[in-house]
């Protein structure tokens, strides 16, 4: 997984942003995060407006934006913005707001009206300035992502340079992606990063996971994430601004699943037999 290195696990920030009497508290949990050691944050234009980025922007500035090389920071335009000028320009307010020279992947949110070509062109540009260093793909099930790669392949992009990533809804809530989407990624070598891994929080309560967890001495929520990490080039991204909810997620990295838990888990959540329309928050 030569996009994020050995991360496994990062941190999203969808609903942050959206209350200024929370921003404070939202900036610290980003700070935590950090010096808990996730190396991972993933953020989109569209969540608050842009207020999860300035969020992120002022954690970093509280984190020291001289380590900053050692961060993976993930960001998304719009559909709407993502023509060609519209790319470049949403891309830049980005990077203002997060106060940053450069973003390391920068992603189209889902497909959407303006040509696929406008979007990749943009995407070129802006990696040829120095303001991405790679550029992927979010909510695309497996037909869209063969139809974004035959674009590049027609504007003669090669040699590993193209679509780094595809950001999807998965989890043991969503395992839809099991069945056509991640096997193709996994062939192409292309990470798939999970977004709402947890299913919107609703697997940390979940009885029979909590029972199963129970037995190997972790939480429902830390196993559901051990799940979808021990897949291949799989990365989460759960969301959380609770404290205390970061280091639980964060301690998922240290479980190992054994073939007999693999199974109970497929007991509760049967994997996908066929084909199906890929889920999407």
């Amino acid at each position: 997984m030569s996009l994020f290195g050995e991360l496994r696990l990062g941190l999203g920030t969808w609903q942050m942003g959206e209350r200024t009497s929370e921003v404070a508290r939202e900036v610290m949990a980003v700070e935590h995060a950090l010096e808990v050691g996730y190396r991972l944050i993933d953020t989109a234009e569209m969540y608050a407006d842009g207020g999860a980025e300035t969020i992120i922007g002022k954690a970093l500035k509280g984190y020291g934006l001289g380590k900053r090389e050692n961060l993976s920071l993930v960001s998304k335009v719009l559909p709407m913005n993502a023509s060609r000028q519209g790319t470049l320009n949403a891309c830049e307010r980005s990077l203002k707001r997060m106060g940053l020279d450069y973003l390391d992947v920068y992603l189209l949110h889902w497909p959407g009206s303006h040509p696929i070509e406008q979007t990749i062109e943009a995407f070129i540009e802006l990696t040829n300035k120095g303001r991405i260093r790679a550029w992927g793909i979010s909510n695309f099930d497996l037909d869209g992502l063969r139809q974004w790669l035959y674009v590049e392949e027609r504007l003669g992009l090669s040699g590993g340079v193209g679509c780094s990533t595809n950001q999807v809804f998965f989890g043991l809530k969503s395992r839809g992606p099991e069945f056509d989407l991640l096997p193709a990624m996994q062939a192409l070598h292309m990470p798939l990063m999970a977004y709402t891994p947890l299913g919107s929080g609703a697997l940390a309560d979940h009885q029979g996971l909590v029972t199963l967890a129970k037995t190997l001495g972790c939480s429902a929520a830390q196993l559901a994430l051990a799940w979808v990490i021990h897949h291949a080039n799989v990365v989460a991204i759960p969301k959380s601004s609770t404290l205390s909810r970061i280091d639980e997620n964060f301690a998922s990295l240290s479980l190992n699943l054994t073939q007999e838990v693999l199974s109970a888990i497929d007991a509760l959540f049967p994997p996908p037999q066929k084909r199906q329309p890929l889920a999407v928050i």
